[in-house]
């Protein structure tokens, strides 16, 4: 049986696409040194790089530094996946694009362990064992998906994972937001 949320979700996915609203590309350039990123699609490929730094964004009414990709675009975690497996996929990972490299590059205000996950997705970028997204509905410095199902912004102090979810772990309910809640 599909999750009620996920097959949400994807509707609501197709009907931002129907009327010409926000659409995910896969973009392989980097900034120039030294020059604030562009509203972009997150890295991808196997010789893209993934550049991870972070940025000042308000989360929840509160201004804080959040990890965000090379073009500035909010980073986040889903708290079901693993250290090492991503149960993202279909319809969801369309409105919640993986964040795929082939190498890494962490910038200014990053201080945990950035990784590359080898997974059925490819080649996926870790940080402090969380596996990392972006939202289809953000822009550069715009934080649209925090709390989404089950979806959340990536700090520098994000705390590690253990290399397994456990069953049972509580999640606290998120806000709705409009996304398929």
């Amino acid at each position: 049986m599909r999750h009620p949320r996920i097959i949400i979700a994807g509707i609501g996915l197709d009907a931002i696409a129907a009327v010409g609203g926000v659409t995910a590309a896969a973009g392989t350039g980097s900034p120039a040194s030294g020059t604030t990123p562009a509203a972009s699609a997150p890295a991808s490929g196997p010789g893209a790089t993934a550049i991870v730094h972070t940025a000042q964004a308000t989360v929840g009414g509160r201004t804080q530094a959040i990890l965000v990709n090379a073009h500035g675009l909010p980073l986040y975690y889903y708290r079901p996946d693993t250290s090492t497996r991503s149960l993202v996929s279909g319809r969801l990972a369309r409105l919640w694009p993986l964040l795929t490299s082939g190498a890494l590059t962490a910038a200014s205000g990053v201080t945990g362990k950035l990784t590359v996950v080898h997974d059925a997705h490819g080649d996926q970028v870790g940080y402090n064992g969380h596996l990392l997204y972006t939202f289809a509905g953000d822009r550069a410095g715009q934080v649209t998906g925090q709390g989404l199902q089950n979806f959340f912004v990536a700090t520098a102090g994000l705390t590690p994972a253990t290399k397994s979810s456990a069953p049972g772990t509580s999640i606290p309910a998120a806000p709705c937001g409009g996304y398929g809640y």
